[in-house]
């Protein structure tokens, strides 16, 4: 994706910044200080250099996902394990998992098989879902999930069913 496609879609979100309209504190919570934290982590300076800058600054939401979640076993379909291991240097990285506590993967998998390994306290972060709106849809309004956070490039999805059931688009 160019970067003037990158700016397109940054002015037409841009009513969504920094958590504007969101009345959860948790969840605004989670906007201001996870999603859309701009300052440089520790890890940011050794990793990434490589990546355009979609893809890094893709991997440094991913960091901050996985940091702000610390979870024990990551599965991870995407290849930002660099970013993950500088995040959670303990968390053992794997592609499939008995019960998920955080996964990065793409949109077109099965999400059912895959919600029934979730629980109240698993964070699944779906890629590319601009590409797959009605898939996006339909899993945005599944029974099983609690709070989605749409960033156009990902979807960060909540399982706990405490939270009552919102559908937010940010500006990322």
């Amino acid at each position: 994706m160019n970067k003037l496609c990158q700016y397109y879609v940054w002015l037409k979100r841009l009513r969504y910044s920094r958590g504007f309209g969101i009345q959860s504190p948790t969840d605004y919570q989670y906007v201001r200080y996870v999603i859309n934290e701009h300052w440089p982590y520790y890890a940011f300076t050794e990793i990434g250099h490589t990546y355009d800058s979609l893809k890094r600054k893709l991997g440094q939401l991913y960091f901050r996902v996985a940091n702000a979640r610390q979870p024990d076993v990551i599965v991870d379909w995407l290849g930002y394990d660099d970013y993950l291991m500088a995040a959670c240097p303990n968390a053992q990285i794997v592609r499939s998992a008995a019960k998920v506590e955080l996964a990065f993967l793409p949109l077109n998998i099965d999400y059912n098989r895959l919600f029934d390994l979730c629980d109240e306290h698993s964070v699944v972060v779906f890629q590319d879902i601009w590409r797959n709106q009605p898939l996006w849809h339909c899993i945005e309004y599944d029974e099983r999930v609690s709070v989605t956070f749409d960033l156009y490039y990902c979807a960060i999805v909540f399982f706990d069913k405490k939270r009552s059931p919102h559908n937010y688009v940010v500006n990322f």
